[in-house]
């Protein structure tokens, strides 16, 4: 109830800290995408209120945050950027040194006095370090320096660990919590902390006898999840516990939590070594990201792949996603397209989740995605399980932690030895593996000599050979390679395999609309295609052709898009590249694209390939500068943001269907084929189309990115 007196009588009837100000509690609140940021509220009277933003300031909320729990402040927002509150306005024309202990010691016109509305509520972004030893004893919610699942003995060899006793540190101390107010909830927000979609009920029998044995020393809370935070700071405190030596939690013991993993993390009782399953994505999946767990989010409706829209995007849709692909909870809710741009249809906007779904499917969104584009594609980052991946391999000698030789942890005559990876069949999907296993990102480079990186000389031996990845594997013992009979005819050395990681990588992306709108038939005879001739842009048949011969070409055009979060960039370095005197230009890719047609079950009947003899921004997005152009032997590559044309009326534009029949065909692009330049997704680097030929015309139709093609 509100108290019917003025707001000065008010306060005196309000517990006191001890500087004499009111006790207030606080909480972050509102449409916020990580749990240290949000809308301020402001328990005060027994009602939670709001905090107008009217002369508020970085001091003010350096005092909120560090009241909170958190180190600093990082910024803060006006205009109810975390959307309107509820209730009260509390406090209003707030000022503050930045130096005191509470909300409450600073000026204001008084609790409860304000001519704001709720549209000039007031947010705050803390810095995600929390203060040692910090917890509130006034606040709802949970503040302490760390929590872990400590495994019992007999489980301490398990890859993940997934059951154990719950601890918190607080006051550089670990402690354990009660468990007679512990609900399933909590263990649900627990679990997801550590990476997992669910819990399970445990057995406590066993650990009744352990918890015995051991000296108890319990937190003085209760907590109180609802089951959908995020995190355990997102809960609230219970009730404070007397603390009372081996009396405390008489009629209970210490909180045991157990876990159920994703499918990719199953987990294994043997020393680190362990077998991962793929995870399967029906509906939702993740692109674009350098780590395990993260990615811009992308939905499948009606057969076709698209994004969602960033509007309202929060931690809870994030976390509904993060469980359903088999991750823990989402450590953040990303927005405007931070990694990298989807392509096709925006499938969802203004999504609203409880955070119980078992899809994001399930939570409600509007579909008019209207006044959306992909600038504002959301995507996550979710918490997953210590797998202890890192401790498997390493890179060694290189000039920073991001490159150098490649060590693996390998057994040897029943020992555990480092040592290298044979360099033959070594490429950027190996790479990637490598750099994504040691949570590095994405491959920038794929080394087969290393000469010039000093490794560890006790590791020179090979331990790995013939390794093959096809770029989904989570670490390198999952990719194909041979088992303890090693080949390497090179031998280790200076042909060890290496790479060099990079956080942020190119995406190019075709436009598909462009090819099938461009495609024709052209008969050119064979005098006018000597240039491409000596480049192998004819099929063998032109090679006994008469001069005076015509060739039968399907030209088309490609325009392909930059969407990753750096620049495409050849690998080759400019006195590499290749000079083509008969064209005059040089070639700083010698395969940048094939162009297939195949019969439609899949058998290559024409083809043809693009030498990248010019790499530039043909045309960027608002905005953005183009940086790159062929002439003058200039710097070859695609900004982000922009994209490079090859128009139908060039040299090797084309594929050479002179001996082709009559019939339905699958017209098929492939950009980058042999991986040459690392992308953040690859899946996207094929486009296909349906063909049909009646020996005279061509009907090029549904192109689309993707694998699949509906026949």
């Amino acid at each position: 109830d509100h108290c019917p007196c003025p707001p000065a009588s008010c306060l005196a009837q309000l517990p006191s800290s001890d500087s004499g100000s009111p006790a207030i509690q606080l909480r972050l609140a509102g449409e916020k995408r990580k749990h240290y940021e949000g809308r301020v509220e402001v328990f005060y009277n027994g009602e939670w209120g709001t905090v107008c933003d009217d002369d508020f300031s970085i001091y003010a909320a350096r005092v909120v945050c560090k009241e909170l729990g958190f180190v600093d402040a990082e910024s803060w927002s006006p205009s109810a950027k975390y959307g309107r509150g509820e209730g009260r306005i509390w406090l209003d024309n707030v000022h503050c040194t930045g130096g005191e202990k509470s909300l409450a010691h600073c000026q204001s016109n008084g609790f409860g006095v304000s001519d704001c509305k709720h549209s000039e509520d007031v947010g705050v972004v803390c810095t995600q370090k929390r203060i040692p030893g910090y917890h509130s004893i006034l606040g709802l919610t949970v503040q302490v320096e760390d929590v872990r699942i400590r495994a019992t003995y007999s489980h301490r060899k398990r890859i993940p660990i997934t059951d154990g006793f719950l601890e918190v540190k607080d006051g550089g101390k670990w402690r354990q919590i009660c468990n007679e107010e512990w609900t399933e909830m909590n263990s649900r927000v627990i679990c997801g902390m550590y990476g997992f979609p669910g819990e399970k009920r445990v057995n406590t029998r066993p650990y009744k006898l352990l918890a015995k044995r051991r000296k108890k020393n319990y937190w003085g809370f209760s907590v109180n999840c609802t089951g959908n935070e995020a995190d355990l700071s997102d809960c609230k405190l219970g009730r404070e516990i007397e603390l009372k030596g081996n009396h405390t939690c008489e009629q209970g013991m210490p909180v045991v939590v157990s876990c159920v993993p994703g499918r990719a993390f199953a987990p294994s009782v043997s020393a680190g070594f362990r077998k991962a399953y793929r995870v399967e994505q029906p509906l939702v999946r993740l692109r674009g990201g350098a780590m395990i767990g993260e990615g811009r989010v992308e939905v499948l409706k009606n057969g076709e792949w698209g994004t969602v829209c960033d509007d309202n995007w929060n931690i809870r849709a994030a976390t509904v996603v993060c469980r359903e692909l088999g991750f823990g909870s989402a450590k953040e809710a990303l927005t405007g397209a931070r990694l990298g741009q989807g392509m096709g249809p925006v499938h969802m906007n203004e999504v609203e989740c409880s955070g119980f779904e078992k899809s994001l499917t399930e939570c409600y969104f509007n579909r008019d995605a209207l006044g959306c584009s992909h600038e504002e594609d959301a995507a996550v980052k979710c918490n997953v399980p210590a797998m202890g991946f890192n401790k498997r391999l390493r890179l060694s000698g290189g000039r920073n932690p991001y490159e150098g030789r490649v060590e693996v942890l390998a057994e040897k005559n029943g020992a555990l030895v480092w040592g290298t990876v044979c360099s033959d069949s070594w490429g950027t999907m190996e790479a990637m593996v490598v750099c994504r296993q040691l949570g590095l990102g994405f491959a920038s480079h794929a080394f087969q000599e290393t000469y010039y990186w000093q490794g560890d000389a006790s590791a020179d031996a090979v331990v790995m050979s013939g390794v093959r990845c096809s770029g989904t594997e989570l670490t390198v013992d999952q990719c194909l390679h041979h088992g303890k009979h090693i080949e390497c005819p090179k031998g280790g050395g200076r042909f060890s395999a290496g790479v060099s990681c990079t956080q942020t990588a190119p995406d190019l992306v075709l436009n598909a609309p462009v090819v099938e709108q461009t495609t024709y038939l052209e008969d050119r005879p064979m005098y006018a295609l000597q240039c491409a001739h000596e480049e192998h842009c004819l099929s063998s048949t032109a090679d006994k052709a008469d001069p005076t011969s015509y060739r039968r070409l399907l030209r088309f055009s490609s325009q392909i898009h930059n969407n990753g979060q750096s620049d495409f960039r050849p690998r080759a370095a400019h006195h590499s590249w290749i000079w083509h005197e008969c064209h005059r230009h040089y070639h700083s890719m010698e395969v940048f694209t094939h162009y297939d047609l195949l019969s439609l079950n899949g058998t290559k009947v024409a083809e043809g390939h693009k030498a990248s003899f010019c790499l530039e921004d043909t045309h960027c997005d608002e905005g953005i500068q183009k940086r790159y152009e062929c002439a003058n032997f200039g710097a070859q590559g695609i900004t982000v943001g922009c994209s490079d044309t090859y128009r139908h009326d060039i040299d090797c534009q084309w594929i050479d269907i002179t001996d082709l029949k009559p019939g339905d065909y699958i017209f098929q692009v492939v950009i980058n084929p042999n991986y040459e330049v690392a992308e953040s997704d690859y899946s996207n680097n094929i486009m296909k189309c349906r063909s049909r030929y009646d020996g005279q015309r061509i009907w090029t139709y549904n192109c689309h990115i993707g694998e699949t093609i509906s026949l």
